[in-house]
């Protein structure tokens, strides 16, 4: 009978702790959030370029390690240091501003080896188009921020891509590579 009691109060205290358990939100600090792109420019030199204005949101679970993280580029804000090349980049040709004015990315599966966060899969959208993507986590923690008095969680992240499956084409028939590197620094803040 006393083990009986015991399973029944084990059961009901993790039931408790499971229902209690609930993912925390963090809001994309723009100012620490960086996503940049490389693609190689005839093997001659690498073309950089990032977005500057990006927003997002994250779902935190760390008990269950799990969440969400949704994270939007306006393509409008393209900067590559160089203005013809940013409308180029901007222009119908490329990414094509005008009808899609934001790539998004939605990751919702958060792979971890221990504690350490390894990726974070979900799918990526240019061009109106969506595939499934997997960032590689290079490092990520979370943190109590002094300055701000909150907890921030981010990390440093990286894939590669066809680009082509985007339908961002231009270029491949010059010999432009179809791949690009895409490196993103993400922080958000625990609201």
């Amino acid at each position: 009978m006393r083990s009986t009691f015991l399973a029944i109060a084990a059961a009901a205290a993790l039931t408790a702790g499971a229902v209690h358990a609930q993912p925390a939100t963090y809001a994309v600090d723009p100012t620490h959030t960086f996503a940049t792109f490389e693609i190689s420019h005839f093997g001659a030199s690498v073309n950089r370029g990032r977005f500057d204005k990006k927003e997002g949101s994250v779902q935190f679970d760390k008990a269950a390690k799990t969440g969400k993280v949704e994270l939007t580029l306006h393509i409008g804000s393209i900067n590559t240091g160089t203005a013809p090349f940013d409308k180029h980049l901007q222009s119908a040709e490329i990414f094509d501003a005008g009808q899609f004015p934001t790539a998004k990315f939605v990751g919702d599966k958060f792979t971890f080896n221990g504690d350490k966060l390894e990726s974070v899969s979900g799918n990526l959208t240019i061009k109106g188009k969506t595939q499934p993507v997997t960032l590689k986590a290079n490092q990520f923690t979370c943190y109590d921020n002094p300055m701000l008095k909150r907890e921030v969680c981010g990390g440093d992240f990286e894939t590669t891509i066809d680009r082509t499956a985007f339908g961002v084409d231009y270029g491949v028939q010059y010999g432009f590579p179809k791949n690009v590197r895409i490196v993103a620094q993400i922080e958000a803040v625990k609201q």
